[in-house]
């Protein structure tokens, strides 16, 4: 297990594929760990170097009290890469992870060359849904809203499988500290200006049954940067790593083909 420590917060690391591969950055969903890319992660081509982490307060990165701020969590993902010296990466960020790199490419181009923004938004949500969302995790913990969760990250067939089961557990032992510091982090965030000021390669990928970032607010967010391509997912919800793990890598396996980040 790799652990980067700074002086506020110690993130869990994951690297696989060679030191010298174009490296490729993932930043994961609330209430998730860097388990979510696991099924991506093992249907892309091989060579590439593949970094994943665990956002403060969650996974097995330490948890510091609520709440955080996006500048911390984008701060904290431009940490992990200058600790792996990574430059000219390709950032791959789902949902509060899309928003991290939203504000990552608007500060730190000489870390990221494309993006790939993910079932995420602009904005997402209102400062009041937000407090209410807390307010509500505050009085009854994860377990008691895990079925609401569950409802607004995946398609019906899914939900209702044994394959909801992890990510169900996942969420119920989500550090209530960490998940209030980042919805605290979403509820601040508005990311419109700066990201329609953005000129780089840009993939954005939405699920035709996302309860949480529906599908209008994700193509929203496409037409915000020139020349971003738009790819709507048919039959799965706010996570389409986990629901379709070889189709989400064929998306991406194809966008890294097409801005020379992959022969």
């Amino acid at each position: 297990m790799d652990v980067l420590s700074f002086d506020d917060v110690a993130l869990h690391v994951q690297v696989d594929g060679p030191a010298d591969g174009p490296p490729v950055v993932f930043a994961n969903s609330l209430g998730t760990d860097l388990r979510l890319w696991d099924g991506v992660v093992a249907a892309l081509p091989a060579g590439l170097r593949l970094i994943r982490y665990d956002k403060r307060g969650h996974g097995l990165s330490t948890c510091p009290p609520a709440p955080y701020s996006m500048g911390a969590l984008v701060r904290d993902a431009e940490r992990v890469m200058d600790a792996l010296e990574v430059r000219d990466a390709v950032f791959v960020g789902l949902s509060i992870g899309g928003m991290i790199a939203q504000g990552l490419a608007a500060k730190r181009l000489d870390l990221v060359r494309a993006v790939v923004l993910s079932n995420t938004g602009a904005k997402i949500g209102t400062r009041e849904m937000w407090e209410d969302r807390i307010a509500a995790l505050r009085a009854g913990g994860m377990a008691a809203m895990s079925d609401a969760i569950m409802e607004r990250w995946f398609a019906p067939a899914f939900r209702t499988s044994d394959a909801v089961h992890p990510w169900r557990r996942m969420v119920e032992t989500c550090p209530e500290e960490g998940y209030a510091g980042c919805c605290a982090a979403i509820a601040g965030s508005d990311f419109y200006s700066t990201t329609a000021a953005l000129r780089l390669p840009t993939l954005v990928i939405a699920g035709d049954r996302d309860g949480a970032t529906p599908p209008d607010l994700v193509r929203e967010l496409a037409e915000l940067v020139p020349g971003a391509r738009f790819e709507l997912m048919r039959n799965v919800g706010h996570l389409p790593c986990a629901e379709k793990p070889q189709e989400y890598a064929a998306l991406l396996t194809g966008f890294l083909k097409d801005n020379g980040h992959l022969a």
